[in-house]
């Protein structure tokens, strides 16, 4: 792809100079005339029966508009993947985080003091926090109606006989390992402001990740709220961090919603940090029984994982993580026999939601850490035994991905290199180094019916272009790749592109910021459309310099001949010229795309991706025998991307996949000490600050996929997937001890040599 100017080129973002000048508009900034604010009163106990509800004191405070509880739910209404959450609970409270009552008030302050205002009485039940408890015969049941405390979804994928796998196999490696409750830490914390109009029609400013899918969800619940035939405008402010927490719509919106049509007024709900602590829901603990085997030669016979995780009291669409889990398990490295069961759990902890990897990070964690494991059994360096059975292109995997471009390969070796793997591996002497890869969706993900990506681009008369995107801007850089994708199709320059992509009104739809896919979805959409509007301008064009459509080209605003430069004509003149005629013409150009994929069918097999992203992590680490603390000395992250849109953004997303990872690794944990958050604020929670560090080299690995734009793929979440194995794998080289349970804590390591030195504990 030579000759490109905009597409391979490190562009600052767009948005940049808003953020930096403190001009752009965080949902914190907005405020409505006439705006009330909301506040919600959260459950004491995390199962009880509430036995008294007494909000008369807040309703009477000077200042308080409304105050609802769970009687003013019209129609015993209910959200969420499985419909079984209640913005409003009533009768009883299965977790810390219920919402009891809620108040709208003129001030902030008045509505914080009428919360505390309002009197409720319990009575306290036992409740269920391990889901291993929660699954035996006899366990209370959360949702009674369910008949079961494990949810009915049926994630189970078998492929190839295993058992007579099990028997051939030369070499066995199994083991339990466990991941932990980790939340998102986004530094712009949750909120939304409600408005109706006159007409009853509902505007919400919104941080979500999903406009187009909130606003479908808030129409379904103004139908319950006896609102038929109304419109819903879903306006996105400022989102400041995402990473999967905000694919979901929440109780707090629709708390917005009904104190906004009780009292005629815009109502604001912003959480303080302790709220985004409690009430947003984190990345969903799991538990893993995996077991793997190779031949003599280290060639993978099978693999077969079964796994528990605490879904918590209500379900999300972190329920839904594990046909994500599925994606590493059945087509990370080629192995032909596999099988895998997941079951989802109710107990009375918090709900989990959608975050950065959807569940790949836990699987990807057990697989890689047994797979050093399996290698050490069968005497193969562990980078070889990954050599043998790394992916390739034109394969066909067991869950029938069909693999495109791939360049697992590549990223094996860049780390190997990089790591000085053949130096520093197996020494024993407080330094090691480990490696782990990874696949991911890398060209979308058919989760709903629609996959796709709406976009609309006009051109007005002086060559300006307005890209209106269904694709929504979180801080990936999303506006930017769409704008450069777009100059470089129609040879216009940077400045003259201008994207909007925050409001439902005027935007086309789009699945939302997920699975690492806009990209590649809504990159697609909008080189679709500006082929379209270049065609338009190079067929009036044509007419005017009098040469064929296919002689001609579009640089820096000006179409020329390709025979004869001096022939040429500026790209705003054209557009005038199409204009100010008779019967003219404004130029606009629509796209859909729609990506390729497929559903699971019933077995979960079917091609969900069109592309799939590979890559391969790789660290070298010092450990400290006196006091178990791991020090990252080298870190390397090497990426199969397709094709760099925006190589410095896309650097951006490695460094902060990969330093998410470390968190998750190293020391991030949500402390649930029977149903109660012990930790929910910056100063307890232990999130990697700028001195935390480590010297990292984030690599790029090009394998040009035919079916992105301009070859690329998508990039979002693969950036923290094998971090944390990647770690346990560098210590155990390192000392000698496997870590099992994240986050790997200097008291797990002291543990585990004191352990293995034969001391007490």
């Amino acid at each position: 792809m030579e000759g490109l100017k905009y597409v391979g080129k490190r562009i600052p973002k767009k948005d940049a100079p808003l953020k930096a000048t403190g001009q752009a508009v965080y949902i914190q900034d907005l405020k409505l005339p006439g705006m009330l604010y909301g506040k919600i009163l959260y459950s004491k106990y995390p199962h009880a029966k509430i036995l008294r509800l007494d909000v008369s004191k807040a309703a009477a405070l000077p200042g308080v508009r409304a105050v609802l509880t769970g009687a003013d739910v019209p129609n015993n209404f209910k959200f969420g993947f499985l419909k079984d959450n209640p913005p409003l609970k009533s009768g009883k409270v299965l977790s810390t985080r219920d919402e009891i009552a809620a108040v709208a008030a003129i001030t902030q302050e008045i509505a914080d003091e009428a919360v505390d205002l309002i009197e409720v009485e319990y009575e306290e039940l036992p409740g269920i926090f391990d889901p291993i408890e929660a699954m035996k015969e006899g366990a209370a049941l959360l949702h009674e109606e369910t008949k079961s405390n494990v949810l009915k979804l049926p994630w189970k994928f078998v492929n190839g006989d295993v058992e007579a796998a099990k028997k051939e196999s030369a070499f066995i490696a199994e083991d339990s390992y466990t991941t932990q409750w980790v939340t998102h830490c986004c530094l712009g914390t949750s909120g939304c402001v409600a408005s109706f109009d006159v007409s009853n029609n509902l505007t919400i400013y919104s941080n979500t990740q999903i406009p187009s899918l909130a606003q479908n969800d808030f129409l379904e619940a103004l139908k319950v709220f006896g609102l038929k035939n109304k419109r819903v405008r879903v306006i996105q402010n400022t989102i400041g961090g995402g990473f999967g927490s905000k694919l979901d719509t929440y109780a707090y919106e629709y708390i917005a919603i009904l104190l906004a049509l009780r009292t005629r007024k815009p109502v604001k709900v912003v959480f303080s940090r302790e709220e985004e602590f409690l009430a947003t829901s984190p990345r969903q603990p799991t538990i893993t029984r995996i077991s793997q085997g190779c031949d003599g030669n280290g060639k993978l016979t099978f693999r077969e994982i079964e796994m528990v995780l605490d879904n918590g009291a209500y379900t999300s669409w972190g329920a839904t993580t594990p046909s994500v889990m599925m994606v590493p398990i059945s087509s990370l490295y080629k192995v032909p026999n596999i099988k895998y069961t997941a079951k989802c759990v109710y107990t009375n902890n918090t709900y989990s939601q959608a975050f950065r990897g959807y569940g790949n990070p836990q699987a990807t964690f057990a697989i890689e850490s047994c797979l050093d494991e399996l290698a050490i059994k069968a005497g193969i360096d562990p980078v070889e035994i990954r050599r043998i059975n790394a992916n390739e292109p034109g394969e066909v995997t067991p869950q029938n991905f069909r693999i495109t471009s791939c360049g697992l390969k590549d990223c094996i070796e860049e780390v190997v290199n990089r790591l000085d793997w053949k130096n520093k591996h197996g020494k024993r002497n407080g330094r090691g180094v480990g490696m782990a890869s990874l696949i991911h969706v890398g060209g979308a993900a058919r989760v709903y019916k629609s996959d796709g990506c709406g976009t609309i681009i006009k051109v007005d008369d002086n060559g300006k272009v307005d890209v209106i995107t269904g694709s929504s801007e979180i801080g990936q850089g999303s506006e930017t790749i769409i704008a450069q994708i777009v100059a470089e199709v129609l040879g216009v320059g940077m400045d003259d592109i201008n994207v909007i992509n925050n409001d439902t009104d005027v935007c086309p739809w789009d699945v939302g910021v997920h699975a690492s896919r806009t990209t590649f979805v809504a990159g697609n959409s909008a080189l679709g459309a500006a082929e379209k509007i270049k065609a338009q301008i190079m067929e009036i064009a044509a007419k005017n310099l009098g040469e064929p459509v296919e002689a001609l080209d579009m640089q820096d605003g000006v179409i020329f001949s390709k025979n004869d430069r001096e022939k040429n004509i500026p790209l705003a003149k054209v557009l005038r010229k199409a204009h100010y005629t008779l019967g003219g013409r404004m130029l606009v150009a629509e796209n859909f795309y729609d990506p390729p994929n497929e559903n699971f069918d019933q077995t979960f097999r079917g091609n969900l991706s069109v592309a799939y992203a590979y890559g391969t992590h790789g660290v070298e680490v010092e450990v400290d025998r006196e006091t178990g603390q791991v020090k990252i000395l080298n870190y390397i992250a090497a990426h199969d991307v397709g094709k760099a849109i925006n190589p410095m953004l896309l650097e951006g997303q490695i460094y902060g996949g990969g330093l998410q990872g470390v968190g998750y690794a190293l020391g991030e944990r949500m402390i649930w000490d029977r149903g109660y958050l012990k930790n929910g604020n910056f100063l307890d929670y232990k999130m990697p600050t700028v001195r935390d560090i480590p010297p990292v080299q984030a690599v790029i690995v090009e394998s040009d996929e035919q079916a992105g734009p301009f070859g690329a793929k998508g990039i979002g979440e693969p950036g923290l997937v094998p971090t944390a194995p990647a770690i346990a794998n560098a210590v155990y080289d390192a000392v000698g001890v496997r870590i099992k349970d994240l986050p790997i804590t200097p008291e797990k390591v002291l543990r585990a040599l004191k352990e293995k030195e034969g001391q007490k504990v």
